[in-house]
């Protein structure tokens, strides 16, 4: 009976801590204008910088980096005067197969012993909606800048419900072509267009 009573009381408090996590849920404002200004961090396990390149024609194939950090700067009264910096490191790149993101990050590709980082920084935010904005900067890859146009939108902010930081989240995408940054490899086979997805979060600092 002892044992059953321990049992009961622990599924008790186990199903009492779900309930409260579950109504613990996070409710974003959407109003951008809302938004409190200042500094913010890049929050690194929840931004995911996604790709996805034509493969011979016959697939699109995708991939990842993670462990992105990076600030920004935002004023939402005035867009224009919004900053952007990331620091992408290139030996974070997954493909979920682990012999291609060996060769990836060889020479024949992204050679991340000689060019370590993937940055981004901005150099003009153009507002072009309520929730969206195009931000132009200079992309640095594969030892090349070039300047390359992100398309913003914003998806919310508000206090996270688990670690308490007031955050902004964001939905981002780009073209790039990856001849332009010196990485040629197979081409044409493998596409030259690569198109970029980024889940970004921020945490407000000052």
């Amino acid at each position: 009976m002892k044992h059953f009573l321990i049992a009961g009381s622990l599924a008790a408090g186990l199903l009492s801590g779900s309930a409260g996590f579950a109504h613990a849920q996070a409710i974003p404002d959407l109003n951008p204008t809302a938004v409190t200004p200042g500094t913010y961090s890049v929050e690194p396990y929840h931004t995911r910088v996604l790709f996805s390149v034509s493969h011979m024609g016959f697939t699109t194939w995708y991939g990842e980096f993670t462990n992105v950090s990076g600030n920004l700067t935002l004023d939402p009264n005035n867009v224009a005067a919004s900053t952007l910096d990331i620091t992408i490191p290139a030996d974070t790149i997954s493909t979920s197969n682990t012999k291609l993101d060996g060769e990836l990050k060889s020479n024949v590709w992204f050679d991340v012993a000689q060019y370590p980082t993937i940055t981004f920084k901005s150099t003009k935010v153009i507002k072009t909606g309520k929730r969206t904005a195009n931000v132009i900067g200079d992309l640095t890859f594969h030892g090349v800048t070039k300047p390359e146009t992100l398309h913003v939108t914003f998806n919310g902010a508000g206090i996270n419900p688990i670690d308490k930081a007031y955050t902004a989240g964001f939905q981002a995408s780009g073209e790039i072509k990856r001849s332009d940054f010196g990485v040629k490899t197979y081409l044409p086979m493998i596409g030259d267009d690569v198109t970029l997805i980024i889940s970004a979060a921020f945490e407000h600092k000052s």
